[in-house]
């Protein structure tokens, strides 16, 4: 492959956009943080392996072109990745690449490679379907045991929370922005977000999250801990989000710490 190639404004744009928002921290639980890719400075001097085999690469990426070069192939690796239901076959992948940067049409007709993106984006929504429904089963489960423990209370919503910390300070309302600290679980315990492990609050407004969040931030007085059960229909859906299953039922401990 040529070792240089003009990269248009607009890849690295929108490889930048992708670089930033992988590698920021997540500031509220409305984004749970998808897995970080590798930054193009970081991975200049741990990379050693050349993507397209398994053959040692003495390459360092010492240029600003070369990095940039690096941060695009990597975030779009990781994007697909995170998005799942294609399985990449390099070989395609990089003659496409080298005749897209060629300026030469696809070796594919337009009608074939658009039934074939079609074909994909359908396995990978029947995929999804088949998983939220199988989610949802076990989130009706869940939520029907849980709403019977002792303390939970049950909106008429379908939000369940319990008090483990009671504040005496006042209510945020809709127009307001919070600061809190969270941690969010799957009902197994895997976390999906933790401004907790972070070590760090996170503030947002009130308005500005899932609808199971705006809803138990208006109930909260400053200083209270609560845990949160979040129906799918509170949270994300039939659509997941990063980390999180569609259909899934979410668990928060959730301190509002302050009205700003």
């Amino acid at each position: 492959m040529n070792s240089k190639l003009t990269l248009s404004r607009g890849v690295i744009t929108t490889s930048l956009i992708l670089l930033a928002a992988g590698c920021s921290k997540p500031a509220d639980p409305a984004s749970p943080a998808p897995e970080q890719p590798t930054e193009p400075a970081a991975a200049a001097e741990s990379a050693k392996t050349d993507p397209m085999s398994n053959d040692t690469n003495t390459t360092t990426y010492e240029s600003v072109e070369q990095r940039v070069s690096y941060g695009v192939g990597h975030n779009m690796a990781s994007s697909i990745i995170r998005q799942g239901g294609l399985d990449v076959d390099v070989d395609a992948f990089v003659a496409g690449f080298k005749r897209g940067l060629a300026g030469d049409a696809p070796e594919i007709p337009e009608p074939e490679l658009q039934a074939a993106f079609e074909e994909i984006q359908q396995r990978a929504q029947a995929e999804v379907a088949e998983k939220a429904t199988a989610n949802a089963a076990l989130a009706l489960s869940y939520l029907e045991t849980n709403k019977n423990k002792p303390g939970i209370t049950t909106t008429d919503s379908g939000l369940q929370y319990e008090v483990m910390t009671t504040g005496t300070g006042a209510k945020p309302t809709s127009e307001d922005s919070v600061e809190v600290h969270y941690h969010g679980t799957l009902v197994d315990g895997t976390v999906f977000d933790s401004s907790v492990d972070r070590g760090e609050t996170a503030s947002f407004p009130v308005t500005g999250v899932i609808q199971g969040w705006v809803e138990a931030l208006q109930l909260m007085s400053v200083g209270d801990k609560w845990r949160l059960t979040v129906p799918p229909e509170l949270g994300y859906g039939n659509r997941g989000q990063g980390s999180i299953p569609a259909g899934s039922v979410l668990v928060f401990e959730v301190e509002l710490i302050a009205i700003k």
